[in-house]
């Protein structure tokens, strides 16, 4: 019989809180487990496995990201939309690194699926921010994986304590969005043909 209180969203919040202190590679049914107080086989219940836990906190993490980015960009254009967007992914990262690591380089499940769906909600948050630098669709594909290179880049090697010289970081990552500014206000190019 299943723990009072104890439901699917119960086990993936505590697993994704789990991941966020001990790092998702360390994830195991075991410690989730032990976290929720719980035998293992009780989250057996709930997820399918360690990897439907993995996708399921994947889901959590962009749907909280999705919010964030959301929020960060609504009312704003051009400079002030790329700064909210970057602050929203950038500190998401730092706060919730095992989620965000959930993440990464997991498999859609194709159109209706939780995971395309969320992801599908950031990139589209992406691309209206871009598309305020005139960003064509010949290039758009190269603008967000561009973007996100920086933003995944800096955030995760700040998560990770990555930034150990005297600079602060802050200082940098407030170069780093300008920097992007300014790249992406230059002048478009030529529509290929």
């Amino acid at each position: 019989m299943p723990r009072a209180g104890l439901d699917t969203a119960a086990v993936v919040k505590g697993a994704a809180e789990l991941a966020d202190e001990a790092g998702f590679a360390n994830l195991s049914m075991g410690l989730v487990a032990e976290r929720l107080g719980v035998r293992t086989p009780s989250l057996y219940k709930h997820v399918d496995g360690l990897a439907d836990l993995g996708r399921k906190i994947a889901v959590l993490a962009l749907t909280e990201l999705g919010d964030a980015v959301r929020d960060a960009i609504q009312g704003r254009s051009g400079p002030a939309a790329l700064d909210g967007l970057a602050r929203a992914i950038r500190d998401y990262v730092v706060r919730h690194p095992g989620r965000y690591w959930a993440t990464i380089g997991i498999p859609d499940g194709g159109p209706g699926d939780p995971l395309t769906v969320a992801g599908e909600r950031i990139v589209t948050s992406m691309v209206a921010v871009l598309e305020g630098y005139r960003i064509g669709p010949d290039d758009m594909s190269h603008a967000l994986r561009t973007l996100r290179s920086l933003l995944h880049g800096f955030a995760t090697l700040q998560a990770a304590n990555g930034f150990q010289w005297n600079a602060d970081a802050e200082e940098s990552f407030t170069w780093l969005v300008a920097f992007t500014n300014r790249g992406l206000s230059a002048t478009p190019p030529e529509p290929r043909t």
